[in-house]
């Protein structure tokens, strides 16, 4: 059965234009689920406003996508503008009533303005960003408090061990690696790893071995195959990044055949190198991915062989992190990570990150 939410938020700008920030609550049967907010530099009033819907929405999206919402916010020009009673005529506000329904089926959404009073939580929250030029630390003490409700609920979650391919002659020279047609395959040493990470995994009694179907990913699971006697599921979803044109090459290679690129790359995870993908769109693969699993073998153990992209990708998703966080986590070959879901609600929870104690 799905589940019901009321989203009060709210955001406010210091000069319209100016310092400006959100602040969102998200109840469950009048019970608090989370707190948002956070400074997102200088914007307007409508910009910030639009900032603390979409926050609620995405947040929401990630604890169940099926349930139904009741949006209520002091903001007249948002609550018309998503009802389609308001016509939209500023690009930018195209773009963000465009991102809030694109964060939550709008079906499931229902919106009514309130008065100012009515949402002075939300309204707080969004001046303590303001103040503190900073958010997340609230949201973060909630969503632990939710997860030790979970944990000491009794239900048993779905368990997904994302595992690492072994090593191939591109690692250890730091190369693209994506789904280009080089397709390499492991070397001794990578070999060597699956076999290693297979005996770990297999101590770990999984019900499941899904695989990208690339050939690293493909010889790392048929060690744990060998290992558990399970069968191989072959899944698109869980393949690696594309890089396109920079397959093969060197950091250091593409720096000096594509260097506007390369830093375009490195300063937005929205761009994708020529012919290749963007980390946001591996990020929405991957999330979609994770929620299969949890529905397809709801409280199995289910081990996943993949990439260093899509590891660090789950990760990043998992926890809520910002986008650029992709740049910033370390996924080593035959490496372990865990994740932990919970199918009556679609929480989440990221229990262990580049396990290697097996390797040693």
């Amino acid at each position: 059965m799905a589940r019901h939410f009321l989203l009060t938020a709210d955001g406010g700008s210091r000069g319209n234009p100016g310092p400006a920030g959100y602040g969102a609550v998200i109840t469950e049967n009048g019970k608090i689920v989370a707190e948002l907010y956070d400074f997102i530099g200088i914007a307007t009033n409508n910009v910030a406003e639009y900032s603390g819907l979409i926050a609620g929405l995405t947040a929401i999206h990630e604890i169940d996508a099926n349930s139904t919402i009741d949006v209520k916010m002091d903001s007249k020009l948002v609550v018309e503008q998503m009802t389609g009673r308001w016509q939209i005529k500023h690009a930018d506000m195209r773009v963000l009533a465009q991102s809030a329904r694109a964060a939550h089926n709008p079906s499931l959404v229902s919106y009514t303005w309130i008065p100012r009073e009515e949402n002075s939580h939300a309204d707080r929250l969004a001046n303590k960003a303001l103040d503190q030029k900073a958010g997340g630390g609230e949201v973060v003490q909630i969503q632990q408090n939710y997860l030790t409700e979970r944990l000491l609920s009794g239900e048993k979650a779905t368990t997904i061990f994302l595992i690492r391919h072994g090593e191939t002659i591109l690692t250890p020279f730091k190369k693209f690696s994506g789904d280009g047609p080089l397709n390499p395959e492991l070397t001794k040493t990578g070999l060597e790893q699956a076999e290693k990470v297979a005996t770990a995994v297999a101590n770990l009694n999984p019900e499941v071995i899904i695989a990208s179907p690339l050939k690293r990913t493909a010889q790392t699971a048929e060690a744990l195959s060998r290992k558990t006697g399970l069968p191989i599921v072959f899944e698109e979803a869980w393949i690696e990044c594309s890089f396109g044109i920079w397959d093969g090459l060197s950091i250091e290679e593409v720096k000096q055949q594509h260097p506007a690129d390369y830093q375009a790359w490195i300063s937005s995870t929205g761009f994708a190198p020529p012919g290749g993908e963007s980390y946001d769109n591996v990020a929405l693969r991957v999330d979609a991915a994770l929620s299969q699993i949890a529905a397809e073998y709801p409280g199995q153990r289910v081990a996943v062989v993949t990439h260093n992209g899509t590891i660090k990708s789950a990760a990043k998703v998992i926890v809520g992190a910002p986008a650029e966080s992709i740049f910033h986590i370390d996924v080593s070959p035959c490496s372990i990570t865990t994740v932990s879901i919970w199918p009556s609600d679609g929480l989440r929870a990221l229990r262990t990150l580049n396990e290697q104690g097996h390797l040693l």
